[in-house]
């Protein structure tokens, strides 16, 4: 079994894939910004260079999944300072560190990077076409694979690129800034009004559903490839489909809800190709949305203190 590092390790998908890991028998440590206890946590801040070399100097990992950003097209535009620092800055130092200690790692980038694409998103395009990423998150995510690819070039380092497709579940809290689901269910639960922009189609995948695949790349990782993470190709929604959802699971209608046509600067149509994880990384989607958006809203419920 291998010793671990998931910077990050607090978030989001953080959360969901320590556990994922463990349960396989690895050693499994974990940094984030907060102060919080633990034997196998370490509080640093990835855009801080001398506080990721202080955790390399007391740990030789394995295998470094690096998670730790800046999450948000409004985050960048409101926040962009950190954004740019931890997303950017933070890849690079540690990009610096592997090139030296020569853990392998997995890069967590974002199907964001395909920006204005509106044709079938396979990993190959951007090495095709000149894409325009549309904001600033989504460039910061191209520059970090644009780091790790001169680092391969120029120093030898092993990374895999993954680029996660909306994931959505448990211990995703809602703040202002995250994904439409915790958007959205927390916004019915407390009676808020919210807009629903229409046409708006994207691929859903269940977290836990998302972490086996990434636990997985341990198993069979291959230097230099990058893939597309999300759930099935036949599992695209309209956002307007999953605001439904939710207010029926929560048994209230749509009437806080303004729709809206199209939002701008964003894709409106996310066509993904997932058929590489299914070959490389044996992902296979168990939860559809109409089986993980109650499990959300249950979590949700326990967070926010609801029966």
């Amino acid at each position: 079994m291998a010793k671990i590092l998931v910077t990050g390790g607090s978030g989001f998908i953080g959360s969901n894939l320590i556990p994922e890991l463990k349960s396989r028998g690895h050693e499994v440590w974990s940094c984030d910004l907060k102060n919080a206890e633990g034997p196998d946590y370490t509080r640093a801040d990835v855009s801080k260079y001398r506080q990721l070399e202080k955790l390399f100097e007391e740990h030789d990992f394995e295998y470094v999944y690096h998670l730790a950003a800046e999450y948000g097209r409004w985050n960048g535009e409101d926040y962009y300072e950190n954004l740019w620092l931890t997303n950017v800055i933070g890849t690079k130092n540690l990009i610096r560190i592997q090139e030296r200690r020569k853990f392998r790692m997995i890069f967590f980038s974002s199907a964001e990077v395909y920006g204005d694409y509106d044709g079938k998103m396979s990993e190959d395009v951007m090495d095709r076409i000149a894409i325009k990423q549309m904001n600033d998150y989504a460039m910061t995510k191209w520059v970090g694979e644009m780091q790790v690819l001169n680092s391969a070039a120029m120093f030898g380092t092993e990374t895999v690129r993954v680029r996660p497709v909306n994931a959505y579940g448990p211990y995703e809290h809602y703040t202002p800034y995250r994904g439409v689901v915790p958007a959205i269910i927390y916004k019915v639960l407390h009676d808020q009004p919210y807009t629903v922009y229409l046409g708006h189609q994207r691929i859903f995948d269940y977290v836990e559903d998302t972490c086996r695949t990434f636990a997985n790349i341990v198993d069979n990782f291959k230097p230099g490839e990058v893939y597309n993470v999300g759930s099935k190709e036949e599992w695209e929604h309209e956002i307007k489909y999953v605001s439904d959802l939710i207010l029926k699971n929560l048994g209230k209608d749509d009437s806080k809800v303004t729709y809206k046509p199209a939002e701008p600067f964003t894709t409106r149509v996310k066509h993904m190709d997932f058929s590489k994880i299914r070959r490389d990384l044996k992902h296979s989607p168990k939860v559809p949305l109409e089986e993980g958006i109650p499990k959300t809203i249950a979590w949700m419920k326990q967070v926010y203190g609801y029966r």
